[in-house]
């Protein structure tokens, strides 16, 4: 009971009393297929018992990604987009910003073409971000739930395309990346492992949720190639999430 108490004050204090107890009485009666917040334009759907509800509460009831920009972002590439609650805010906030979205996991990527259908220039990828144009299989690899599906390269019976930022950025024209924001469960290894002199440098801000706390060694390559690419950058924190601003393009 206490818990529950706990929460609906939590769900008041930041949605307000009658918005806050309805949203509170959706998810602890898991009636959570159709979520409304005040100034959130769309609904938003969820699964009920899944995670999507702790990845809910994060971006929105936590604000793991309430960032200070010093300029409103004009492209944004949302890697490891999820269901698209990270779109979501960011189109809310931005709505002229162009988001590219990738998601490997298909239940994931459909979910969030749905999240996402009433929202204008967006562009969906329905595939992982890798270091190089491969093949890659998506799995559960750590039994985390449909929030840390993990890819991992496979020639032979890979089930989904990977795309490199680089061929990203030529397939949309793109010179500068105002946000990228990565969640790609310690793939952030690979990705920051090769090949990316060409299309690093052109990053303004970076958003990453590093997990060295599932799989040593996944933040090394991040850093190591960031001090390679970056003459200056600051480095702050929100949430779980590492944030790099490279002030080389401020």
């Amino acid at each position: 009971m206490k818990i529950k108490v706990k929460a609906l004050y939590k769900f008041t204090l930041k949605f307000g009393k009658w918005n806050g107890f309805a949203l509170w009485h959706k998810f602890y009666t898991g009636n959570c297929s159709n979520i409304k917040l005040p100034h959130v334009k769309h609904s938003i759907f969820l699964r009920a018992n899944t995670s999507d509800i702790p990845a809910f509460l994060d971006v929105f009831l936590k604000d793991e990604y309430k960032i200070k920009f010093a300029q409103k972002p004009k492209i944004v590439i949302d890697g490891g987009a999820n269901i698209g609650l990270f779109s979501i805010k960011m189109k809310n906030e931005f709505p002229d910003a162009k988001i590219i979205a990738i998601e490997p996991d298909l239940e994931n990527f459909q979910l969030l073409q749905k999240n996402l259908l009433h929202y204008e220039n967006i562009h969906y990828e329905n595939c992982g971000i890798w270091y190089k144009d491969t093949k890659l299989k998506v799995y559960d690899k750590f039994d985390t739930g449909k929030w840390g599906m993990v890819v991992e390269e496979d020639l032979i019976d890979g089930n989904i395309s990977a795309i490199s930022i680089k061929s990203l950025l030529e397939k949309y024209a793109i010179e500068n990346v105002d946000v990228l924001k990565l969640d790609i469960e310690t793939s952030e290894k690979q990705l920051f492992s090769e090949n990316y002199e060409d299309w690093l440098p052109k990053v303004k801000m970076i958003i990453i949720e590093l997990h060295d706390w599932i799989e040593k060694g996944t933040s090394k390559p991040f850093f190591t190639a960031i001090n390679k690419s970056f003459k200056n950058y600051s480095y702050s924190h929100c949430g779980e999430n590492v944030i790099i601003v490279n002030e080389d393009l401020a």
